[in-house]
């Protein structure tokens, strides 16, 4: 497959999870008294998302590159991808300070080959800062 190519499919799929998050968040309050409401950020995540998209489909016409898929780095991707969902379900057992230092130390430690200790440090730090900005300094309940 050239790259061209799944260029073009890449980026009509993304393009049709960009439309259907548009139109998801266009039933929601986009903004309120206090400010953006639910519908805000999803609504313009969509729309960025589908210009992007559509300016990838766009682009593969221009391209004349014969190259490859680079089949390791999508599997990394994939990768990447699938601990994500991993922490995102964990969080339901464990807490999000849990969830995301693990997230956090596996991409340090596989994605990156980053020594452990490093992983363990990065994962603690950013479960803490996380933590201090959100559930300290602005009142909101992490999960």
């Amino acid at each position: 497959m050239k790259a061209a190519r799944a260029d073009f499919w890449s980026g009509l799929a993304f393009a049709g999870l960009g439309s259907y998050v548009i139109f998801q968040a266009s039933r929601w309050e986009y903004a309120g008294n206090d400010g953006p409401g639910p519908g805000f950020f999803p609504l313009w995540y969509g729309i960025v998302m589908v210009a992007l998209s559509l300016l990838l489909t766009v682009s593969s016409f221009r391209t004349t590159s014969e190259e490859a898929i680079d089949w390791r780095g999508a599997g990394r991707a994939f990768a990447t991808w699938a601990a994500l969902v991993i922490a995102v379900a964990l969080m339901k057992w464990t807490g999000f300070a849990v969830a995301f230092a693990a997230l956090t130390f596996f991409i340090a430690c596989v994605m990156y080959r980053g020594r452990l200790w490093v992983g363990a440090v990065s994962g603690v730090v950013a479960a803490a800062a996380f933590y201090a900005v959100f559930v300290l300094a602005l009142d909101v309940k992490l999960p």
